[in-house]
């Protein structure tokens, strides 16, 4: 991740990506189960760790950006909410297996070899019964400038998703286009590809 470049971006006053949440997420977060811990990768401005916060659960917060995730822990403090964050690469971040009820990807782009290697490690950070949820561009996002990266090798299908949750059931996969409203960096009709995936009990 280029942290300085991360660093930058959330330095300005605005949050970029908005404060509300990722609609796919508030709309499905029930599927974690209730009262355990939630680990959200790349967690950036917090407002998927504060919205989950806000219904109960115990929420950590990962991010290579110290300025991320300081405005993150702001908006916690205003919501009223704990929100714990970690500084850290998710090139060196090791998610412990079986201790997570939930954990969450959203808008979580990484080069092909390390999302697998992290994706690996998120179907044996899931407790029995957890579940993660994702919501990514996929490579039909290039035609539209509404958000995400330019290298098509950083979008995922369904199908490699799959592939790369070996371990985990899907009960719910999907390819789509959607209006996204999420700040200035991620506005407007959008490609992206959803995913619920339950490790088995």
């Amino acid at each position: 991740m280029d942290t300085d470049r991360w660093n930058q971006r959330y330095a300005v006053g605005e949050y970029i990506f908005g404060e509300e949440p990722n609609e796919f997420l508030a709309a499905h977060a029930e599927v974690i189960p209730r009262g355990g811990p939630v680990l959200c990768l790349a967690e950036g401005e917090g407002r998927n760790g504060v919205h989950l916060a806000s219904l109960g659960y115990a929420v950590t917060g990962v991010d290579a950006s110290s300025v991320g995730l300081g405005k993150a822990r702001a908006l916690a403090d205003r919501r009223g909410v704990q929100l714990h964050t970690v500084v850290a690469d998710l090139a060196e971040y090791a998610i412990a297996p079986s201790s997570w009820s939930g954990i969450v990807s959203i808008f979580f782009h990484l080069p092909p070899s390390l999302r697998r290697r992290v994706l690996a490690q998120v179907v044996a950070g899931l407790k029995p019964g957890g579940a993660f949820l994702l919501e990514a561009y996929t490579p039909g996002q290039l035609k539209y400038a509404t958000g995400g990266p330019k290298e098509i090798e950083l979008l995922p299908t369904l199908a490699l998703l799959e592939q790369e949750l070996a371990g985990l059931k899907i009960v719910h996969g999907k390819e789509l286009e959607r209006e996204v409203k999420e700040g200035a960096a991620h506005s407007g009709r959008a490609a992206v590809v959803q995913v619920i995936a339950v490790k088995p009990e």
